[in-house]
């Protein structure tokens, strides 16, 4: 892997990512950009213990633009865009409209009333751009590409995480418009958060509670029953086990674990980074292969979430390193909408038994 890291015109770090040593990435951005103003903000919910980002210059964020205008696609033919290059193979850069940024202190004062405690959000939000084919998707790359893009994760986690004040680093990728994308240009996101989210806060005290209780890791303890449980597992490697959850929350749902447990990606060995590309882009045809297109149409692409959960730079030594990809798609022209008992309680209800949903998948045909 070649690493180049550069600068946009508005002083935004760019790193293209090469397969090949020596890639030059030279091209300069020559747009007349000004320094983006960030005014995020963190706010303690007194109730819940949680916080939450508001962001609201994100208002002004692209919207859904056509393909000739994509901001994520190389500059070419005078158009220039996020990324000055003619062609790129994966590239990662600073968000022009983040939910999180380093300056936000510089606009933002914190605020310590009991009930009203805030904070700057300062932190990062990167955007990873898995290829510069505007057609493309992370299931069309092939294993090179995709063990390429698992190296700008593994980049990534290490210098985020050095940055001060950041506290968990989380790489993800939203796909399709159901799930609210606003760029169809195949791409993930990295936040930096300064805080750690109530959904690793709460495995955290999951972990520790198993370990008072049985003297075991919860998460060496689940892997070795799912394993042993084989009406949910979908794909085992070497290195690497993919299984539907017992209690999965949505239709479809797979999580993916290297088998030695680990913390974060920068603690993965060669055989486990070699290995994963292939098992992920299975996951990801099997997937798209759940709902066929009908005759004569545009093959089908199923709307996900795929989330990687690192532990964060402290007090996450009992979690373990894993990918969680799902989809809101529970039927042929069906989605799984999050209302009143999902968004108003947390209470999830499934449409597809977790066994049914990993017989399907197991079953999918690849093309």
């Amino acid at each position: 892997m070649h690493r180049t890291a550069t600068k946009l015109a508005d002083g935004r770090e760019l790193v293209y990512f090469d397969q090949a040593a020596g890639a030059v990435r030279d091209v300069r951005d020559e747009r007349p950009l000004e320094p983006a103003a960030s005014l995020s903000e963190i706010r303690l919910d007194p109730v819940l213990g949680e916080w939450v980002t508001v962001a609201a210059h994100r208002q002004q964020r692209t919207y859904r633009p056509p393909a000739g205008e994509c901001p994520l696609c190389p500059s070419r033919d005078g158009r220039l865009s996020e990324i000055p290059a003619a062609d790129y193979e994966v590239a990662v850069f600073e968000n022009r409209f983040p939910s999180l940024a380093p300056g936000s202190a510089e606009h933002v004062a914190a605020r310590d009333a009991p009930l009203h405690t805030l904070r700057p959000g300062n932190g990062r939000c990167e955007v990873v751009c898995f290829t510069s084919d505007h057609d493309a998707s992370f299931a069309d790359l092939d294993e090179a590409r995709a063990r390429l893009v698992l190296d700008a994760w593994t980049d990534r986690t290490a210098e985020l995480s050095a940055l001060p004040g950041v506290r968990q680093v989380y790489c993800f990728e939203n796909r399709g418009e159901e799930i609210g994308v606003t760029l169809a240009h195949p791409h993930g996101q990295i936040y930096a958060f300064p805080f750690v989210p109530s959904r690793t806060t709460r495995m955290i005290a999951r972990a520790e509670a198993h370990r008072d209780r049985t003297g075991r890791n919860l998460f060496e303890d689940l892997l070795a029953a799912e394993q042993d449980t084989p009406e949910r597992l979908v794909l085992r490697g070497e290195h690497w086990i993919a299984f539907v959850p017992f209690a999965a929350r949505w239709p479809y749902e797979v999580h993916l674990y290297p088998k030695r447990r680990v913390a974060d990606l920068t603690e993965l060995t060669e055989p486990e980074r070699a290995e994963f590309p292939g098992l992920y882009l299975d996951l990801l045809r099997r997937f798209d292969a759940l709902f066929p297109a009908p005759p004569g149409a545009a093959p089908n692409r199923t709307p996900y979430i795929s989330a990687w959960h690192q532990a964060p730079r402290t007090g996450g030594g009992q979690l373990a390193l894993h990918l969680e990809l799902f989809t809101v798609r529970r039927a042929p022209g069906k989605l799984k909408y999050l209302a009143g008992v999902e968004s108003g309680m947390d209470a999830f209800v499934t449409d597809v038994s977790p066994e049914q949903a990993a017989s399907r998948l197991r079953e999918a045909a690849l093309g």
